[in-house]
């Protein structure tokens, strides 16, 4: 039977190895950096850039980490034992370029190299986030960009509900909350973030309870106000994103120019009886609100909900929709709907998907931004630009 000792040396001949100034240079060269240690050993000292992957789950996770097989990789441990056995599992895994760093971690700082203490969750956050954390697309770090972003939601109603509750639930960091009414018992029919024990109570009060009891690591700021051209840019600046739970053209427009001119992306979602559509408005990256609709259309052709009616799931599935693609421009994953516009019909349960094009004829746009006037419009959708 093979000895540790013997089975280390095997496996050092079969890989190429390096020293921490070799290391080094290849990692100045573009290689990636796969940190092989136990987690509690990356929390103490980490360097910059690693890809951290235990030994034990080196196997089943690579791939998911380092999909491209042909990356170069430094392979590091804390000493260079450990490093050298993955070397030699990952090259029987088909990886064509990896070399073991000799010396490992304690060598690195020995030799008085970079290196840092790295922000991670606690024990209680990687408990309530641990699915979040089997995902290689979101993992530790996007968990902790999560718990950093600022997501402001415009309305505490059927839209806003399942988007906040979402959000919340995702680990949000801070969500802002933006609605001037009061709670009524119609609403419950749809708005699932309110009780019947707070009807009367005002609505934004009533979300920030709901929040604040399904996840204690979020910050709700709430902004009991009407939406106005005189309050719009304070309340959404420092915000990453904006969820659009609004109701009525002019405040869409009112946000869309607001928005633009802040270069803040809006994740759009408006409901109709048994409709739904879902957008995502980026003006540093795609059309605009105003490139979908110029004009609001006449009122005898765009009733409201309270005067048309709503299927009371419709705005939690349009709302979930919402979220999605908030979570997803947060963490830079996926395909947002940038251009694209996506209609939902309840009834034959059926999606449709739209391309949407800026218009040329649109001034109301991101290069324009500092001409653009923020200005109320209640009822009228003319762009207000300074002379350029």
């Amino acid at each position: 039977m093979a000895t540790f000792r013997e089975l280390l040396r095997a496996a050092k001949q079969s890989i190429r190895e390096v020293d921490v100034e070799g290391g080094a240079a290849l990692l100045d060269r573009g290689h990636v950096l796969l940190d092989v240690r136990e987690s509690d050993e990356y929390e103490q000292g980490a360097i910059p850039g690693s890809v951290h992957l235990p030994r034990g789950m080196l196997e089943t996770s690579i791939e998911d980490r380092i999909g491209d097989r042909d990356t170069p990789i430094v392979v590091m441990c804390a000493g260079g034992a450990r490093s050298a056995f993955a070397a030699q599992t990952l090259t029987a895994l088909g990886y064509t370029e990896v070399v073991s760093m000799d010396g490992g971690f304690n060598g690195w700082k020995d030799a008085g190299k970079p290196w840092s203490r790295p922000r991670t969750l606690d024990s209680s956050g990687r408990h309530r986030y641990q699915r979040h954390l089997l995902l290689p697309e979101v993992g530790e770090q996007g968990q902790l960009a999560l718990l950093d972003a600022r997501v402001l939601v415009l309305g505490a109603g059927g839209l806003g509900s399942p988007v906040a509750l979402y959000l919340a639930a995702a680990g949000v960091g801070t969500i802002g909350i933006v609605d001037m009414d009061e709670v009524d018992a119609s609403n419950l029919q749809r708005q699932i973030i309110h009780r019947f024990d707070q009807v009367g109570a005002r609505k934004v009060d009533s979300a920030r309870a709901a929040i604040e009891a399904r996840n204690p690591d979020v910050t709700v700021i709430t902004h009991d106000v009407r939406l106005d051209a005189a309050n719009v840019m304070d309340i959404i600046d420092g915000y990453d994103v904006i969820v659009d739970g609004t109701d009525n053209f002019p405040a869409r427009y009112l946000l869309n120019d607001a928005s633009v001119k802040a270069g803040i992306p809006v994740v759009h979602g408006s409901i109709f009886r048994f409709e739904g559509q879902v957008s995502v408005f980026d003006p540093r990256h795609g059309p605009t609100y105003r490139d979908l609709l110029p004009e609001a259309p006449p009122p005898e052709f765009a009733p409201s909900c309270a005067e048309a009616g709503v299927l009371g799931v419709l705005p939690g599935i349009i709302g979930s929709l919402q979220a999605l693609e908030a979570l997803k421009l947060v963490l830079g994953i996926g395909e947002p709907m940038i251009g694209r516009l996506l209609v939902f019909d309840a009834l034959d349960m059926a999606f449709r998907e739209f391309k949407l094009t800026i218009d040329p004829t649109n001034e109301v746009r991101w290069e324009n931004r500092s001409r653009i006037e923020v200005v109320d419009l209640d009822g009228l959708c003319i762009p207000a630009l300074r002379p350029g």
